[in-house]
Order: C-alpha cells, then structure tokens, then sequence
C-alpha cells in the first residue's frame, strides 16, 4: 500500500474529487506564483483557484486529479523552488497509482514547472497554460513527450512571443509539440474562458485515451514548424457532451 502525503508538509499533493482505484491516467495540476517569494505555500490563493475548474473537470472526466501545494508561493531564481516540488509531485502521484501515465497542467509559474519536471518516468504529456518561459528554460526533458501550450494573444504577464520561441525550440526533440493562440484572452484565462476549457479537456482527456484525441489538437501536433505552432483552439462540438463547456 503507498505511503500518501502527510497534510500540512509541504510540498504534497492534494487530490480533486473522487479519486478512481484504476484510473487510465493521473493529472497533477500546478498553478502560478510569484517570480520571487518565500511566503509559505499553504494559503490557497487566487492562482490556486484559477485552476480548480479544470482540475475537476478532469476528474468528472475519470481521471486520478490532484493539485500541487508548494513550499513557496515563488520561483525563486536559480533555486527553482516551483520545479523542484512539481518533481516531488510527480513521484507523489506516481506512488500513489503506480505504472499510470502522468499528465502535467500548469499556469504561468505553474506551467513552467509543469514543463521542467516533464522528464520525469511517468509523464507522457504537459499542457502549459500562458506558461513563464524564457530563452534559458530547457527542452530536452520534452523528449518522449506530447506537449500543448497556449498562450491569450492579449497577455501583458507572460510573453506569448517566449511561449512561441520555447515551442520551436521543443519541436527539435519532440515531433508531438502545438502552440495554440486564444485570441482575446489574457493571462488570467477569465475572457475566453470556454475555450480554455475546452482545450484542456480535450487535450487532457485525448493523450490519456479516455477519448479520441480532439481532430485540431491532432492536426497541430502533427504540423510542421512554425503552422502548429499558431493554431487556433478548437470550436464548441455540434452536439454538446457532458462535462465541456458549450460557449
């Protein structure tokens, strides 16, 4: 029997819903922070409750979701401090469902360390939300990996223009790479709101093979640099299913 976290360690992982006994994939959620802060984690603040929507819509959808709980609400320079615990998170949740795919979500600092620890054994995909990322961040831990970012082309806090760069360079050792444009969106995900949703959803649900994957998602992976790399998300299904958002 694995040994779960401890509440009030920190870091840890906390799970969304109802968590499945044989789940076809594991989703461990990251939300953003702060470029420099060494406040205590345990707070749940805005950044943490920008993301619960997706992290139970994921799990209606069947999947073993758990939020990650950091030690500091910063990155922290060269500690790292955000990508040092999504790794501790990932070994978490892969104690917890062992040999279970791993699929990492993050936003802004969230998806930064979604996209560091993507090295590790378990994971086969990240979604990166107006991820944080910058010319030094690394790509080679990608390899192996299907990744999907996306980016409001309204965004003032993070650069879409970076996120593209990180793109190009992840295509050269990954071939399962989309960038997806949301256009009038900014970094907060409030406008546009559905389309976010749906996108992580489909994607999410999609590489876990809970679903057939998404034909726009599918097609932007597999289009070369730079056309899937400025995809636009994909339009609310003709016939609406449960659990994704319709507008």
């Amino acid at each position: 029997m694995p040994v779960r976290p401890t509440p009030g360690v920190l870091p840890r992982i906390e799970p969304v819903g109802a968590v499945p006994d044989a789940p076809p994939a594991a989703v461990l959620v990251l939300h953003g922070g702060r470029t420099t802060s060494y406040e205590s984690g345990e707070r749940k603040r805005t950044t943490y409750w920008r993301m619960l929507p997706f992290a139970r819509s994921l799990a209606r959808g069947g999947l073993a979701v758990h939020m990650q709980r950091y030690r500091y609400r910063g990155w922290n320079g060269s500690a790292r401090d955000a990508a040092r615990d999504a790794g501790a998170g990932v070994d978490a949740v892969a104690a917890l469902h062992p040999g279970v795919p791993v699929v990492l979500l993050g936003h802004s600092m969230g998806g930064r360390a979604a996209l560091a620890a993507a090295g590790a054994d378990p994971v086969v995909a990240v979604c990166a939300l107006a991820p944080w990322v910058d010319a030094a961040d690394p790509v080679d831990q990608l390899a192996g990996r299907t990744v999907l970012i996306a980016h409001g082309d309204r965004d003032s806090w993070t650069r879409p223009a970076a996120s593209f760069d990180y793109a190009v360079r992840a295509k050269r050792v990954t071939d399962r790479v989309a960038r997806f444009d949301v256009p009038g969106a900014g970094h907060f995900m409030l406008s546009r709101a559905g389309a976010w949703q749906r996108l992580v959803r489909r994607f999410v649900l999609g590489v876990a093979g809970v679903q057939p994957l998404d034909p726009v998602i599918a097609s932007a992976l597999a289009e070369p640099t730079p056309a899937g790399l400025r995809a636009a998300p994909p339009p609310p299904r003709a016939r609406a299913i449960a659990g994704e958002p319709t507008g």
